[in-house]
């Protein structure tokens, strides 16, 4: 089984923050691949589904984004699933709005979900789909970008992106964490031109 972790913060006032992308990524293949519905449990919300026979529990921690790592710890350890397959959805300032990169390990450039999840973890061995979304530009701007809405403006690009992932995410389930994301820039691309 696998654990995919959607990292945001809880409450309708969040819900279309920057910081919230790894929620509404969750959202989107949960809908796409007839998930379960969601329900409580391990402090988050769980939705369980199956991609190309692969088992998958979707994870939202309801514990704020500081403290994402109580709730992922918790599920690992009841369900005996190993950090190396425990897969994060994040926002990425350092990566251009709708640009996806995966990888397995490394640091946390910042991102507190991710630091938390590290530390309730006790290794940074899980891995990372980065969700970009962009920077502000200077760094006394980021917590007001990560924390703000999405404009009007982004809606065609995020749209398109959360399709994207629900469309790959089966590539993603099976192994193949490359051609996952050579699907879903295609098909950004393909949205883009339309």
């Amino acid at each position: 089984m696998l654990l995919w972790v959607g990292l945001g913060n809880p409450g309708p006032e969040h819900a279309r923050q920057r910081h919230n992308i790894g929620f509404m990524a969750l959202d989107a293949i949960a809908r796409r691949h007839g998930f379960s519905p969601w329900r409580k449990r391990f402090k988050g919300e769980v939705a369980e589904g199956a991609l190309g026979g692969v088992k998958v529990l979707a994870l939202k921690p309801m514990t704020y984004m500081n403290a994402s790592g109580d709730a992922v710890q918790q599920a690992a350890s009841f369900l005996k699933i190993r950090p190396a397959d425990i897969w994060a959805f994040h926002d990425e300032l350092d990566l251009a709005p709708g640009k996806v990169r995966v990888k397995k390990g490394g640091g946390t450039a910042g991102h507190n979900g991710l630091r938390d999840m590290q530390r309730a973890l006790a290794t940074a061995d899980f891995a990372r789909v980065r969700l970009g979304i962009g920077h502000p530009g200077h760094r006394d701007a980021v917590t007001g970008h990560v924390l703000g809405n999405f404009a009007k403006v982004d809606a065609g690009w995020v749209e398109a992106l959360l399709d994207a992932l629900a469309d790959a995410a089966p590539l993603l389930a099976a192994g193949k964490p490359e051609d996952f994301m050579t699907r879903v820039a295609l098909l950004t691309q393909e949205n883009e031109t339309r």
